[in-house]
């Protein structure tokens, strides 16, 4: 019987000291409200520190009974007490719309496995006294105050503005200097080349033209033709023909490899020295066979595929090459200050309608 006595008695030792370590609690600021107003439910668990314990998942929106509405749920709180215990607070905003005494049941809080409840309380919510007698002394609704001007709201703007005002200033600024600032303007020029024996025979159809051949001033239509030749041979073998005698051409002719109507064109060049120097006087039949000579040596001679079109390219000096650089600067500042007042003018224009809605 002792044994049995002392069991029970250090079971319901045990169970005390639990009730001591564990409770719940629930209690209202205010027990009678106006019907819409609101007063706040304090839920308090008191446990052993490191213990699992479970609150119900209030939701704002929700009811906690019919007609008691939660409008907020606020965070659990936890504050260390003493004796390794721990207190767990939470705090709910209800409200009532009808005119009754409402009773809020347990709440119950799930410890290590064991659920604990709190007591019920009581909420009374009344409806304001309406005084029928005198219908004179109600008014209307007062009209929607305007809210008072606060710098805080509205200096992030004006600044935002004061920053959009100097980009468009230095944005002018800039554009005035891009005009002044000249773009250079480069055209590569396409020229046509006439070809060495195009330009020499060309020359021998003007004197087939005009006759020379016939023609008593012998020495002009020599000078003439042996000009031609040696503009030709000047630009197609790359050496000065215009100041070498007839024997300085032959050898370069001959030290260049190319052998073609070699004697013929010695000949060409020794007949028409005779006539401009000795007075000789040629026959007209002498004349056309020089002539011809003069074709053929050309026609030998010419280089095929040569490129008939020339193509120049400007260059530019140091200061173009500045003052290009320098617009290619400005248009580029000017894209990122167009950009940046854009934005800017969009984020004020968003801020003033969200103020103002």
């Amino acid at each position: 019987m002792k044994r049995i006595i002392t069991i029970i008695l250090t079971l319901q030792l045990a169970l005390a000291v639990s009730a001591q370590q564990a409770n719940v609690t629930a209690e209202l600021d205010s027990v009678v409200i106006f019907i819409g107003q609101q007063t706040h439910l304090k839920l308090g668990v008191t446990a052993r520190e490191g213990a699992e314990v479970v609150i119900p998942d209030f939701q704002p929106r929700h009811y906690l009974i019919p007609e008691v509405e939660i409008l907020e749920v606020s965070s659990t709180d936890t504050a260390h007490l003493d004796n390794s215990q721990m207190k767990l607070s939470k705090r709910l905003t209800l409200t009532a719309f009808e005119d009754s005494l409402f009773a809020i049941p347990p709440i119950g809080v799930v410890i290590d496995g064991d659920t604990l409840t709190s007591k019920t309380i009581a909420l009374k919510v009344m409806t304001l006294d309406v005084d029928t007698l005198h219908l004179d002394q109600f008014f209307p609704p007062k009209p929607v105050q305007n809210n008072p001007f606060l710098w805080s709201e509205w200096s992030g703007l004006f600044w935002l503005s004061v920053l959009m005002l100097l980009l468009c200033v230095v944005g002018v600024y800039l554009s005035v200097r891009l005009k002044e600032n000249k773009p250079v303007i480069t055209r590569i020029r396409i020229i046509k080349k006439v070809l060495p024996h195009q330009r020499a025979l060309k020359e021998i159809d003007k004197l087939k033209e005009e006759k020379m051949s016939t023609s008593e001033d012998q020495k002009a239509y020599y000078t003439r033709l042996t000009d031609t030749l040696r503009r030709y041979i000047e630009e197609r073998f790359g050496f000065s023909a215009m100041e070498m005698t007839t024997s300085e051409i032959i050898y370069h002719l001959q030290a260049s490899g190319d052998q073609t109507m070699i004697a013929e064109l010695k000949e060409l060049f020794e007949t028409a020295d005779l006539v401009k120097f000795a007075k000789y006087s040629t026959l007209i039949n002498e004349n056309d066979l020089n002539l011809v000579n003069a074709v053929q040596f050309i026609d030998q001679t010419k280089l095929e595929g040569m490129p008939t079109e020339e193509r120049i390219v400007p260059t530019l000096s140091e200061s173009d090459v500045k003052t290009r650089q320098n617009r290619r600067l400005i248009i580029v500042m000017l894209g990122l200050i167009g950009v940046g007042v854009l934005a800017i003018l969009g984020y004020v224009l968003f801020q003033l309608v969200m103020l103002w809605s």
